[in-house]
């Protein structure tokens, strides 16, 4: 009699994991975009066959955890990922297809989704050729930006954009790799004192012992970054790339295509000045701006 209660208390317990498991967090609204509509039916499906979130991530290679973020949209399938489940499922290719389609589209939440994994990061690299990034702008640099860009929301859009910098005062802050391109310092942004002050902060913070900023002069000659700025953001799980573009960007989370943006980083700062060189090289800049 022992052995049935047992036998019985078993099977509720495994029917309350399989309940908790499905309902932790919620399903995006798959009308709202793309990946949403990828995670409201990587649930579906998963729930429609009866699996937990442990017996999804046997398919896709990761644990419950990871399958509960995919199913809320805090991350994306890859293409193996999506791969795996048309096989196991027999979906007929339903999730590459839908993968390979959201890929190409425009993400209206693309700034959320990166912000989201530049929080988590262990090690963001970054190149620009035109601008300072966003993580070691000055207030009076990032205002005159948005001001020039006819942002809406200056105030507000600042103090999103100067939030993003507390991770860099963590205890665990990420480690921090800069290439910037020697003619982002030929744009005067805010007049000579904002770039004098911008100019400073990035000495500063070359010196800390997470970032490496590094400059790529214009005598190094054509390279793969004249096609835009991008950055690749190392999470827990992965890489991940994301380029910019005007009114938007792009998250890149297939493994391939980011270790391609990989390469290419480390090919541009084979042709960057040492990190002592470059520190040189922006405070002459900065003494001779007067």
């Amino acid at each position: 009699m022992a052995n049935v209660s047992l036998f019985l208390r078993n099977i509720r317990n495994t029917r309350e994991h399989r309940r908790l498991e499905m309902y932790v967090r919620p399903a995006p609204d798959p009308m709202s975009s793309m990946w949403a509509w990828i995670a409201y039916d990587l649930r579906f499906h998963r729930q429609k066959h009866g699996m937990t979130g442990t017996e999804a991530g046997r398919i896709l290679n990761c644990v419950r955890s990871t399958v509960s973020r995919l199913e809320s949209g805090e991350l994306k399938l890859d293409e193996s990922q999506a791969q795996a489940l048309d096989r196991h499922w027999e979906t007929g290719g339903h999730f590459l297809r839908l993968v390979t389609y959201a890929k190409l589209g425009h993400d209206p939440d693309w700034l959320k989704q990166y912000e989201d994994y530049e929080a988590s990061a262990s090690l963001i690299k970054t190149y620009d050729g035109q601008l300072i990034p966003s993580l070691l702008q000055t207030p009076e640099y990032a205002r005159a930006l948005l001001v020039a860009g006819r942002n809406p929301d200056v105030e507000g859009a600042l103090e999103r954009r100067m939030a993003r910098q507390a991770i860099l005062q963590r205890s665990d802050p990420p480690d921090l790799w800069v290439l910037l391109a020697e003619t982002v310092f030929a744009v005067d942004v805010g007049g000579p004192e904002v770039m004098r002050k911008q100019l400073e902060l990035l000495v500063e913070a070359s010196k800390r012992p997470n970032v490496i900023l590094r400059v790529v002069p214009n005598s190094a000659g054509a390279n793969e970054g004249l096609d835009g700025p991008f950055k690749i953001i190392r999470v827990r799980e992965k890489d991940v790339a994301f380029v910019s573009a005007p009114g938007g960007g792009r998250l890149i989370l297939g493994l391939s295509e980011a270790q391609s943006f990989g390469v290419g980083y480390d090919r541009i700062g084979a042709d960057a000045l040492s990190r002592e060189s470059s520190r040189s090289l922006i405070a002459h800049l900065m003494e001779a701006m007067t």
